[in-house]
């Protein structure tokens, strides 16, 4: 193992001194077929350099996404012996394999299902479900705090583009704003995917706005600011994790903010890590960097409950695990302890920390 990798892994998978526990197995549940391997292949590459680091031992099985889900998942995870899994990009096969676990014990760490009903199924029925996903509300939740610290003081405005998500979003930014004390001065629904937005800016600093809040996506955030800064205008923009996409006809300007996930190496740790996955031609993007991050945390988790002689979900529930992605820990309703979203900056190329890159 290269030096770098060795000092990293000593740094991100931390054991409580000698142990003889033998390496956890782990199931890694992604597509693997279709239109969605490539979300699969992340998955698979994360949980891959993890497990070569802290000594996991991987049985990867394929997620096909049908409407109905696949019930032979949860008999391929019960029969390779494997304690955890990690994964399950589609809602319908992890609630079709949920019942299974249970039964036998194992613990499933999901990257991508935000289902709140599918949450709450599971502690009603004891599913051993954990969500390295954010959970619903999450998202207003940290973009309110943003803006009550750095916005208490200037007149703002919330923007969406009518899609159920966006409008959801804003009104639930509103709704928390306004128990802060703190009133918009302009709320608009804007027309999306339009060539230009100067009627837009227009109005928004006819109404006195200098920061704006926008639920939308990434091409109505760059085509917003590229016609704001034509126009001369003095406003602040604020985006939310739909800024996570490529750009459009119009990139996304150097220094726009957002709400986002740190999923592409912008924490330090993650960027060291970046750079040793480079060697293996591996991109530390979309599903690589969690899925690092459960390989890590269940390898660590294994280790603990085996030295405390616990249940694995008893240890998952209580503690807490450093990972790429920084310290993780679940709470009694199996969500993440902590907002994963972080204000961050966009470079030109990705996403970095704004108390990092001022």
């Amino acid at each position: 193992m290269p030096r770098r990798l060795l000092a990293l892994a000593t740094a991100v998978v931390l054991f409580a001194g000698e142990t003889d526990a033998a390496a956890p197995k782990i199931a890694v549940v992604a597509p693997d077929q279709g239109p969605l391997a490539i979300l699969g292949d992340q998955v698979r590459a994360g949980a891959r350099f993890a497990a070569r680091a802290g000594g996991a031992e991987l049985v990867e099985i394929g997620e096909a996404c049908t409407e109905g889900g696949d019930e032979s998942i949860a008999s391929a995870i019960r029969a390779s012996g494997a304690t955890a899994a990690i994964g399950f990009l589609c809602n319908e096969d992890l609630q079709a394999t949920l019942p299974a676990l249970a039964d036998a014990g194992v613990a499933a760490l999901t990257l991508s299902a935000r289902s709140g009903v599918l949450m709450e199924d599971a502690l009603k029925k004891g599913w051993p479900l954990f969500r390295l996903a954010p959970a619903p509300g999450m998202e207003a939740e940290a973009a309110t705090d943003i803006i009550v610290a750095h916005w208490a003081a200037e007149p703002f405005a919330l923007i969406d583009d009518g899609t159920i998500h966006a409008r959801e979003l804003v009104e639930a930014v509103r709704i928390k704003l306004e128990e802060n004390g703190m009133k918009p001065v302009f709320v608009d629904t804007y027309r999306p995917a339009q060539e230009q937005q100067i009627g837009l800016v227009r109005r928004l600093a006819k109404a006195g706005a200098t920061r704006i809040f926008v639920g939308g996506d990434r091409g109505d955030m760059a085509v917003i600011q590229r016609d704001a800064r034509a126009e001369e205008l003095p406003l602040t923009f604020l985006g939310g994790e739909t800024m996570m996409a490529a750009d459009g006809p119009v990139p996304l300007p150097e220094g726009a903010q957002a709400i986002v996930l740190p999923l592409d190496g912008a924490t330090k740790a993650s960027a060291a890590l970046a750079d040793e996955m480079k060697a293996d031609d591996i991109a530390a993007e979309g599903y690589v960097l969690p899925a690092h991050a459960a390989v890590t945390l269940l390898t660590e988790a294994t280790a603990a409950s085996e030295k405390a002689g616990v249940p694995l979900i008893e240890t998952l529930s209580s503690e807490t695990f450093p990972t790429v992605l920084g310290t993780i820990g679940f709470g009694a309703d199996h969500e993440l302890r902590t907002n994963p979203y972080r204000l961050m900056e966009w470079t030109g190329s990705h996403f970095v920390p704004v108390t990092e890159s001022n």
